[in-house]
């Protein structure tokens, strides 16, 4: 029967994937613990110290058979959650007993494991934020010649395309890729420093011999899969690599908000909506209603992520000299949160861009009761041209946009700055001269090649590098 008494966290009820909960959850930790003491026994022994392959072998054979029971009564004796693991891996493991964990501390697992479970979540991450650059670029692609009205302060200015628009948000997501491919290339494991990062008690397990203790670190990182380890640290790798990693993830959140405010936005205007199913219901109250709850969620969860970061920035700051226990606590939450709920961000970004619904009548309508403000300097310049004076017409065009504005905003009627100007014995043109005018692919600039040299230029090759990880695609649970 299901246990409704006690508090679960929404990102992993409802945002986070299956895959990214299994990266934080305790069968990855403490399987990974053990694959560590693993590598650090086999290196110990290639070192020469007496180790068996018996007992190397006994210990591969528990790696994912974990015995929680007997490590969680063990904690509540010795309230040390690595010395109970090691207690009961012991247990399990009768021959290798004496030799886990041999020379090293707590943060031999629990930190070496933090880099592989950030380094794993990153792979997700990346996973999901190239196929959202995959989605966005051809929806970008598609509506690449579609005039639509530009917006500054929101306010209307000059046309540009529903694709043009869409490599802004496409542009941040690849800067985002960038800085994840940077962060991730840097990644190191912390290795086997010791209690202060001396390796102290190695090189007197190793009766110092310094070149084997030089030997160690680079030995465990290769066989955990990495090119290498920290050179230097205290008991624990440095606090701002989380931070750095987190402000990667907060990067991606910052680009998904911006993202869903635009889309929210244009769902207002009726331009441009997220997916709506069927049987949605989009209030409680107002059944007409299309709520963007996709595009909401994405901000409201973005906030979470961004704000998130602020916790890595103050540990970082406040590690006393070679350790402090006071992060212990707060990686805990922050670090597995960030990643659960970017990941349920770039599930909902995914899903949003894949199902967006371009309204082409509704653009064009807006677009075209804004047009003519922005075909008066054309008009213009094709009136000088006739021998008209450049000055008297643009204080006349001011003065006859100032008429029609009022005749829109005071008055709700339509647009009739053509109209005035044909009128007007200043000007010596017709309206259906003005009217040809407005064709609103004389006013989208360069847009459209804009949009096909980036999606050329920058986005196809890094499709390319990641094709082997495209095709995801994306369900919403609620």
């Amino acid at each position: 029967m299901e246990d409704t008494s006690r508090y679960i966290s929404p990102l992993s009820e409802r945002y986070a994937s299956k895959e990214m909960q299994y990266v934080f959850s305790e069968d990855k930790k403490f399987s990974t613990w053990r694959r560590l003491w693993i590598a650090l026994a086999e290196t110990e022994q290639e070192l020469g110290l007496d180790i068996s392959d018996e007992q190397i072998a006994e210990m591969k054979a528990h790696i994912e058979d974990i015995n929680y029971d007997d490590a969680r009564k063990r904690e509540k004796e010795v309230r040390h959650d690595v010395m109970s693991h090691v207690y009961a891996y012991g247990l399990q493991c009768p021959k290798a007993a004496g030799i886990i964990h041999l020379g090293a501390t707590s943060c031999y697992v629990g930190d070496n494991t933090d880099i592989i479970i950030m380094r794993d979540a990153l792979d997700l991450v990346k996973k999901k934020l190239v196929n959202v650059i995959a989605e966005l670029a051809d929806f970008a692609n598609k509506y690449k010649d579609m005039p639509t009205l530009g917006f500054t302060h929101f306010q209307p200015a000059q046309p540009t395309t529903v694709g043009k628009r869409a490599t802004l948000w496409l542009q941040e997501f690849l800067m985002d890729l960038y800085d994840l491919e940077y962060v991730y290339s840097s990644l190191k494991l912390l290795g086997s420093k010791g209690t202060t990062g001396t390796q102290a008690s190695f090189l007197e397990l190793f009766e110092g011999d310094l070149d084997k203790v030089d030997k160690l670190d680079p030995m465990i990182a290769k066989k955990m899969g990495f090119d290498a380890c920290y050179p230097v640290s205290g008991q624990t790798y440095s606090r701002k690599v989380d931070m750095r990693v987190l402000n990667v993830l907060a990067g991606i959140a910052a680009s998904s908000h911006k993202m869903s405010n635009d889309i929210r936005l244009l769902q207002h205007l009726k331009e441009v909506e997220e997916p709506f199913e069927k049987s949605q219901i989009g209030s409680s109250a107002m059944a007409y209603k299309r709520n963007p709850m996709r595009s909401e969620r994405i901000a409201s969860l973005a906030r979470y992520v961004m704000s998130d970061t602020m916790n890595t920035q103050i540990t970082t700051s406040v590690q006393w000299f070679e350790r402090t226990l006071d992060d212990s606590a707060n990686k805990r939450l922050s670090v597995p949160e960030a990643f659960l709920a970017i990941d349920g961000i770039l599930t909902l970004d995914l899903n949003v861009v894949d199902g967006l619904v371009v309204n082409d009548k509704v653009i064009r309508k807006h677009l075209m009761a804004e047009l003519p403000f922005m075909a008066t300097e054309n008009i213009m310049m094709d009136q000088v041209k006739k021998g008209g004076n450049r000055q008297e017409l643009h204080e006349r065009i001011r003065e006859l946009s100032m008429e029609a504005a009022a005749h829109v905003k005071r008055d709700g009627l339509d647009n009739d700055l053509l109209e005035l100007i044909a009128d007007d014995p200043a000007f010596d043109v017709t309206l259906e001269e003005l009217n040809e005018n407005l064709d609103p692919s004389k006013y989208v600039g360069v847009a459209p090649h804009q949009v096909e040299r980036f999606i050329k230029e920058d986005i196809a090759p890094i499709l390319d590098k990641y094709k082997d990880l495209l095709g995801e695609k994306a369900e919403v649970s609620v």
